[in-house]
């Protein structure tokens, strides 16, 4: 810790004990949640922007706010960044959605990884390589103006991979790690088009997921995706933001779908920390929720009017370290396809409206149901499974206890988060996915009885 925090430190601390002993009656305000156990902490991420609300938190000084002394440090890829928060070296992060859930489940690395904090709704999308967009664009069946209509379905690439076929040419993707949103999404939207992306056989050794895969899909990090694709390694590939962006302005690629056309208002990354760092700091937990909260309704404040502000700080060096305009490309409501299509997206980016920052556990049911459609999870569970998974790793518990407390210090108005009182952790059945299935999260085996193409009741490879 340097001098300047010691002195920050010793005033909040004379400021926690003012608030504490002038309050005599009623809620004693953020101060009732007392001081946090652990007040030095250091937070990993990844080069991208829906890790907003870390650098947000800190730019803003919510995180001093709370008395916690905070350290954000980038890290190489997912596994590095989920091995750090295991072994300590790290005390959160910025997380995969599904990387609490499989650690939890024991796929891959086994650790009891929470979330009391959904980060962001949306930011990916799936770029092609010129070559390959070259080849969809006249299956296209809908054109306006000389533009295609919007979502791109993966009927158009079909072709394109049967020609591969026939010529004895892998068709290679990219996507970021095997239980992250972005290989379930590219998954997602290449099987609504008849397009097999491949299982996998965890029980049988097998973790490349290419088992009957039509197009090969494999990891890479995301800041290497553009560099990958232009190399000729692959030729598309799902990531979020700026490295779809990043491919237009380098004229390599186009991006021909949002995660948000896939399916409207997905849930993306969260902020992960073990269950005992929880159970051991639970102010300390509290605390650091409340000023992620706070950073997320900033960056969605004023329709967006902070958004250019976060642009310039997620453009530094030590965050993404992409140019402003790449990253003002989505961050600020727009999204270019092809060069010089630039569209009105504004919820390409979401942080904190539609209650995005509440940890429902259907959302962490999805991730499951796709785990099991492809092979992840190798036999079948009952809802009951899925719903117990899903109530350990997911944490609206922590969460409510943190809106609470800022609605109390009158920071949030209760209008903006849940209604707690009836809250289930369920979303309503939603409908807006690009194959216009519905999902109910509170009946998984249901759900995945749906698909035309993935494991189903008794399937077992």
């Amino acid at each position: 810790m340097n001098w300047t925090q010691s002195i920050n430190k010793g005033l909040k601390k004379v400021s926690v004990g003012i608030a504490l002993a002038i309050s005599i009656t009623g809620v004693v305000q953020s101060a009732e949640l007392g001081e946090p156990e652990k007040e030095e902490l250091k937070f990993g991420f990844i080069k991208l922007t829906d890790m907003a609300p870390i650098a947000i938190a800190y730019e803003n000084g919510y995180f001093e706010d709370e008395g916690l002394y905070v350290t954000i440090e980038s890290q190489a890829n997912w596994k590095v960044l989920l091995n750090g928060v295991i072994d300590g070296s790290l005390d959160g992060a910025h997380m995969l959605a599904g990387q609490p859930i499989a650690a939890t489940m024991g796929y891959g690395t086994k650790a009891n990884i929470i979330t009391p904090f959904s980060m962001d709704l949306n930011g990916n999308a799936i770029t092609v390589s010129n070559d390959t967009w070259k080849k969809m664009k006249p299956n296209i069946p809908k054109m306006a103006d000389g533009r295609p209509v919007h979502p791109i379905k993966a009927d158009s690439l079909k072709p394109v991979i049967e020609e591969y076929k026939e010529a004895g040419k892998p068709f290679k993707m990219g996507m970021v790690f095997p239980v992250s949103t972005h290989n379930y999404e590219l998954r997602y939207w290449l099987a609504a088009g008849g397009i097999h992306p491949g299982y996998y056989a965890p029980h049988k050794g097998d973790t490349s997921g290419q088992i009957d895969a039509e197009a090969l899909l494999s990891v890479t990090p995301p800041p290497q995706m553009p560099s990958t694709m232009e190399a000729g390694t692959i030729e598309g590939y799902c990531v979020g933001e700026p490295w779809n962006q990043q491919a237009v302005f380098k004229n390599i690629g186009v991006p021909v779908v949002t995660d948000y056309e896939i399916w409207k208002n997905n849930p993306e990354k969260v902020f992960g920390i073990t269950e005992a760092f929880a159970t051991k700091y639970p102010n300390t937990t509290i605390r650091l929720t409340r000023a992620l909260i706070r950073a997320a309704k900033w960056l969605d404040d004023n329709n967006n009017g902070n958004r250019p502000a976060a642009v310039k700080i997620l453009s530094q060096s030590n965050y993404v370290g992409a140019d402003y305009e790449v990253i003002a490309n989505s961050m600020t409501g727009t999204f270019e396809y092809e060069k010089g299509d630039k569209r009105a997206v504004p919820d390409f980016n979401v942080f904190f409206r539609y209650n995005a920052t509440y940890p429902y556990y259907s959302d962490a049911i999805w991730y499951l149901t796709q785990m099991r459609r492809w092979g992840q999870i190798s036999e079948d569970k009952s809802d009951q499974w899925y719903k117990d998974l899903a109530a350990k790793v997911y944490r609206p518990d922590i969460y409510e206890k943190a809106a609470k407390s800022l609605i109390a210090d009158k920071i949030i108005s209760a209008s903006e988060f849940p209604d707690f009182a009836k809250e289930t952790g369920y979303k309503p059945p939603q409908q807006h996915f690009i194959d216009d299935i519905f999902y109910d999260g509170s009946k998984p085996n249901a759900y995945l009885e749906k698909f035309a193409i993935g494991l189903k009741k008794g399937d077992k490879l």
